[in-house]
């Protein structure tokens, strides 16, 4: 099965085109190379998908027929990524969070930097 079929039907994307834009933009990898939305998967395989800032890493089990629904992902991964990058990556969606919550968007915009130059002076 191709690859961004095969992320796309295990739910690891929601959609097909975003399996395959992601394939191309260097996110995906197979068995720890960068690799083509066409490059096929077979058991055994490891799968590992950017979300930043690491990377999420599953074990190929089975090849499923078409798209499976959200309980049976795991007849068909195993994810392997270690417990440090899972909690690193909690810590920083926390943070995120707590930013959005209060009122932080981003970089500052040239007045609020400027501000801030003013205030700091």
């Amino acid at each position: 099965m191709r690859l961004d079929k095969f992320i796309w039907t295990t739910r690891l994307f929601k959609t097909r085109s975003i399996a395959s834009k992601s394939c191309l933009a260097e996110k995906v990898k197979l068995n720890e190379a960068f690799a083509k939305p066409s490059k096929t998967v077979s058991i055994g395989d490891v799968v590992s998908i950017k979300v930043i800032p690491i990377w999420k890493t599953y074990k190929v089990i089975d090849i499923p027929k078409s798209r499976v629904g959200a309980k049976l992902v795991s007849n068909y991964l195993l994810e392997t990524t270690p417990e440090e990058d899972i909690a690193q990556l909690k810590q920083i969606q926390e943070v995120n969070r707590q930013n959005k919550f209060s009122g932080i968007k981003g970089r500052p915009t040239k007045k609020v930097r400027r501000d801030l130059d003013d205030l700091l002076d």
